[in-house]
């Protein structure tokens, strides 16, 4: 099973995507910040096949991590879906522009996130 990585700040999101993709087979990691994710994927015995990212976290945001992660040739190809309550026409774009693979906005809904990480992570 594919092992996506979540990095969300907030309990009752974490908890809602956790739900939504574990229904579909994916084995689920949660951290609270980006610079738990970017330690979590650092390690060697860690395989990261997708990452759902907030874009407000305390510490260093969504976007400035994909942004890096995107920048980094170990990290480049794991597929990014940005997940915010940011929803202008502008903050998606920026997401995109930052090397995500996708932008889903909250609140969300099962069937668009499910349909996001599947389109990119196999």
């Amino acid at each position: 099973m594919p092992t996506l990585l979540i990095i969300e700040d907030n309990p009752v999101d974490t908890h809602i995507l956790r739900t939504h993709l574990e229904e579909y087979g994916f084995d689920i990691i949660n951290v609270t910040t980006a610079e738990a994710g970017q330690a979590l994927i650092e390690q060697q015995n860690v395989a990261i096949d997708g990452i759902v990212l907030d874009v407000v976290l305390p510490g260093k945001s969504g976007y400035g991590f994909c942004r890096e992660l995107k920048k980094s040739e170990a990290t480049a190809d794991i597929p990014v879906i940005l997940c915010s309550s940011k929803s202008e026409r502008m903050d998606k774009k920026w997401g995109l522009k930052q090397g995500a693979n996708a932008y889903i906005t909250k609140p969300v809904q099962a069937e668009e996130i499910v349909r996001a990480v599947k389109q990119f992570v196999a």
